[in-house]
């Protein structure tokens, strides 16, 4: 009996010391997660944080950017939403948007960088660089690209070339139902590894589509729950298993892609006959060997990944949106087709020179980048000093993000912001231009591919829908669910390419 009491109080003693470890742990957390984030006075309001997540879950993971909508009513267009331990500020509207690029954007030029990002990049490369180095990588991208055709006809032909290869690509699927997802990316990507790799790649060739299947696995994975727990505990997670070690494989294998094609390109090369960008960056390596600016191998692999990525997904997600409104929305597409028809005919390949005689082609083409909203807070910023905006203060290292899905969706801005409707961008039968449409955003930072975007999704749009009638599979129903990842692309679906007579 005296034995059983015994064992009685040990375990009620174990039990009770159990929960005060845990009390302690819990108060731990409260108290260093208040401490490591304590907010000036004067800080945007927003949601309640948790310890070391912050307002993570408060989003949540399939539709984010339509979630935040909710906490936009409530705590207005400025409001705080820390995404784990990154202090983070969400502005809404476009006169705030308007504010936050022109008057306050010598303080907002710098990326914020996540373990994850850093862990991958570093600070190197085009997208997620700052300082001297996003600098120097931009200025010189912008000049080879320049260099290299962008703006130029020699440019124009190529994507010309390349829509007709993507156009007998899918005429061999003869009208059958076809998942137009890979054939897509390496047509836009073709346009990009023409510049930076100075090659094409068949729609064929097995190792090109395993890169262009391993950097959409990365994208995807990047918004996973385990790499998002990797951005709060990163020294914890390097050591377990999970989707960020796969995200860190894939790019892994992508860096060792661009490294085979860079020692291929050392081979040959000539400094005085630059033929894509990687051979103009090994030159410029060569003006500095003492390394005291960013022109380094690991600044090089990372920047031509970053054209690679920024090359190929953006645009080839918009062209599938693009095909499936066209499927969704057939009496759109009939009168593209007829515009088409009447400007271009059935005997040529569509032109640049073209655009300015197919306003409402190219009222379609804006209607799919406002609907599709791939980017929805479009990309980061960080303010670099502490910087009063609207009546709050923003400290050093707060991550700013804007919101462009309720810039897109704006009732005040659009007619009707919920439904596919070309006719936002038309008036009096003409193009019109509207300051509310953001997908490449502003400033200094906006994307340096805006005009060659610009042009893929014309040339490209122009040549499917001059040759194709895009329908839904029978008995299949297509929808504008979307798939989230690093950009918003729709949900796996199959769609049929009728030939036109």
């Amino acid at each position: 009996m005296l034995a059983a009491a015994d064992s009685l109080v040990a375990f009620i003693w174990a039990a009770l010391h159990l929960r005060t470890l845990l009390l302690a742990a819990v108060t731990f957390l409260f108290l260093a997660d208040y401490l490591a984030n304590r907010r000036v006075k004067n800080y945007p309001p927003g949601p309640p944080r948790l310890p070391l997540v912050g307002c993570l879950f408060h989003l949540g993971f399939k539709q984010p950017h339509l979630t935040l909508q909710q906490f936009v009513k409530k705590y207005g267009n400025i409001l705080n939403l820390d995404f784990a331990n990154i202090p983070s500020v969400v502005v809404t509207g476009l006169p705030l948007i308007k504010e936050v690029f022109t008057q306050m954007e010598q303080n907002i030029l710098n990326r914020p960088v996540t373990p994850l990002r850093d862990h991958l990049f570093k600070k190197n490369g085009l997208i997620f660089s700052s300082g001297q180095t996003w600098r120097e990588q931009r200025r010189f991208a912008l000049m080879t690209l320049r260099n290299f055709g962008l703006g130029k006809k020699g440019l124009e032909q190529c994507i010309r070339e390349e829509a007709q290869y993507l156009v007998e690509a899918i005429a061999e699927e003869g009208g059958q139902p076809f998942d137009p997802h890979f054939s897509i990316n390496n047509a836009v990507s073709n346009i990009i590894c023409s510049v930076t790799f100075g090659e094409r790649f068949e729609y064929h060739d097995s190792r090109f589509q395993e890169m262009l299947r391993l950097l959409d696995e990365a994208m995807c994975m990047e918004s996973t729950l385990m790499c998002q727990f990797y951005n709060i505990i990163p020294r914890i997670l390097q050591y377990l298993p999970g989707s960020h070690q796969t995200l860190f494989r894939n790019w892994g294998k992508l860096k060792l892609f661009v490294s085979d094609i860079i020692e291929n390109h050392r081979k040959d090369w000539n400094p005085d006959e630059p033929r894509d960008f990687i051979d103009a960056f090994l030159k410029e390596m060569t003006k500095y060997p003492d390394k005291t600016t960013s022109f380094n191998e690991e600044n090089l692999i990372c920047s031509t990944l970053d054209l690679f990525f920024a090359g190929t997904e953006t645009t080839s997600t918009t062209l599938r949106w693009a095909l499936l409104c066209m499927a969704l929305y057939p009496e759109v597409q009939e009168k593209v087709q007829t515009e088409i028809d009447r400007v271009i005919g059935q005997g040529r390949l569509p032109s640049l020179a073209d655009r300015e005689s197919m306003p409402y082609t190219n009222a379609v083409i804006h209607e799919v980048q406002r609907i599709g909203n791939i980017i929805p807070f479009n990309v980061p910023r960080e303010v670099s000093v502490h910087t009063q905006f609207s009546g709050y203060d923003l400290p050093k290292g707060t991550m700013l993000l804007t919101n462009l899905t309720a810039l897109h969706r704006d009732p005040k801005e659009w007619a009707t912001p919920d439904v596919f409707n070309p006719e936002h961008f038309l008036e009096n039968g003409q193009f019109k231009k509207r300051d509310s449409f953001l997908p490449f955003s502003m400033g200094k930072r906006a994307c340096l591919g805006e005009q060659l975007a610009r042009s893929e999704l014309f040339i490209f749009t122009t040549s499917l829908i001059q040759k194709f009638t895009f329908k839904p599979p029978a008995n299949e129903k297509l929808s504008l669910d979307f798939r989230m990842s690093i950009t918003i692309s729709p949900v796996s679906h199959r769609i049929c390419a009728i030939p036109r007579l």
